[in-house]
């Protein structure tokens, strides 16, 4: 964030000092020109001028009826724009590089979320402008999102995750029905929410570095994404670069069990693991001084309990949502609950947040214990009497505890008690 406003402190400083020596000032429009904000509040279907520029072009085509026309992405120092199908020869289109600025006389419009301007003709003008991209990970899955809108943005430390039941990193064509050459959409999840991206052929073709990049993912990869923020029935981002940060979440160290070889592993045997923290009970110490908290972990095929894992208070602060453990014990079994026991841990590098999997449907079958210890929901459940009084909930099993206590009513990570009695992290009441 320093770096970021340091940049911005000097990018307007540069721009101070151009416009106090007769130098381009970006911010600046020309007469009966909107601003961005007016922009927003101008009505859909109505007349807008606006001046911006141009930060990524797709293909130039000619239509049927013999029209050349591109489709560009621009920026002002404020905000973004999307202007759709613009009528311009092959000649303008070569001069229509980024950063070059123009104004724009169209027809505010919308299509699926996507604000956009059509119908639409321009002129080039003088002076140029590349924006610098806006780190938004954190506006994801946020209402404060679609303010970005086809603005140039960065996503970083997202998880590559299957787009397609069969494991796909990636798909040509939403739907997978595509070729190569095409659109390719992946899903990359941070978190704990996951989220779709596009690798848009007219924008960014087979032949570019971006392209390759897409087409060598792989489930677990993790990756920072830059690109444009187009939405589509909500956010989706039209990626134009992927760095990946060297780290998959589903790679293992030498040594190191699958979560196939630790469900295979008998019970008081020594199993080593590596899981990244989803959930973590309080930190206590008991009788003898040792100072210990139970765990939630998963990778990304199964979930893991470590129950009473010593750790001093500074170690449990770190072990914060994500991170990534590798810890060695004994497997041990209570009630049916599978856990690790007398174990040790260290803290390595690499985060993962778990999506939760709906196992509504699992409920009352026999294959819901292998989703134990995993983070899960729950859906469209009905609040039935936890006693002969007819009270929604008890504190305690049998109601003898008092507020404060356990509520053991509904769905976060399944926990296995004699079966499945979930612990609950989150209740949302939906009717």
């Amino acid at each position: 964030m320093k770096k970021f406003l340091t940049l911005s402190l000097v990018v307007s400083l540069v721009v101070l000092a151009l416009a106090s020596c007769g130098g381009f000032d970006p911010a600046k429009k020309s007469e009966g020109v909107m601003t961005y904000d007016e922009y927003v509040a101008a009505e859909l279907d109505t007349e807008v001028t606006i001046e911006a520029f141009v930060q990524a072009k797709q293909s130039w085509w000619t239509d049927e009826e013999g029209v050349s026309k591109a489709t560009f992405y621009l920026q002002d120092t404020v905000g973004g724009y999307f202007a759709y199908d613009l009528p311009c020869s092959e000649e303008e289109y070569n001069k229509l590089t980024v950063g070059t600025r123009v104004q724009i006389t169209g027809y505010k419009s919308e299509w699926k979320g996507e604000v956009e301007i059509i119908d639409a003709t321009f002129n080039i003008l003088n002076g140029t402008y590349v924006t610098t991209p806006v780190d938004v990970t954190a506006k994801l899955g946020t209402d404060e999102l679609v303010t970005y809108q086809n603005r140039k943005v960065d996503f970083n430390g997202l998880t590559i995750v299957a787009s397609n039941d069969d494991g796909a990193a990636f798909l040509y064509g939403w739907d997978g029905s595509g070729t190569e050459g095409g659109d390719i959409y992946f899903n990359a999840s941070v978190n704990g929410k996951t989220y779709t991206f596009v690798i848009e052929s007219y924008l960014t073709g087979k032949n570019t570095d971006v392209y390759k990049a897409a087409q060598a993912l792989k489930v677990g990869d993790v990756v920072d994404l830059g690109g444009y923020l187009y939405w589509y029935n909500g956010a989706q981002p039209h990626v134009v670069s992927i760095k990946s940060t060297g780290f998959n979440v589903t790679a293992k160290s030498e040594g190191v069990m699958t979560y196939d070889e630790y469900v295979a592993a008998e019970l008081d045997t020594e199993v080593t693991i590596e899981a990244f923290v989803q959930a973590k009970q309080s930190w206590w110490t008991d009788e003898e001084g040792v100072s210990k908290a139970t765990f939630y972990l998963q990778d990304t095929v199964g979930g893991y309990f470590a129950y009473d894992l010593p750790c001093s208070e500074e170690e449990y602060n770190k072990l914060t949502v994500g991170t990534r453990v590798q810890i060695t014990g004994y497997k041990s079994e209570w009630k049916g609950e599978v856990e690790i026991i007398d174990a040790t841990f260290n803290i390595l590098n690499g985060t993962y947040v778990t999506t939760p999997v709906d196992v509504t449907a699992k409920l009352g079958t026999d294959e819901l214990v292998t989703y134990q210890n995993r983070k899960v929901d729950f859906n469209g459940l009905t609040i039935v009497a936890s006693n002969d009084d007819g009270a929604a909930f008890l504190y305690g099993w049998d109601g003898s505890g008092t507020e404060g206590g356990d509520i053991v009513n509904l769905g976060g990570y399944l926990y296995w008690y004699n079966g499945a009695q979930p612990h609950i992290v989150s209740i949302a009441v939906v009717g």
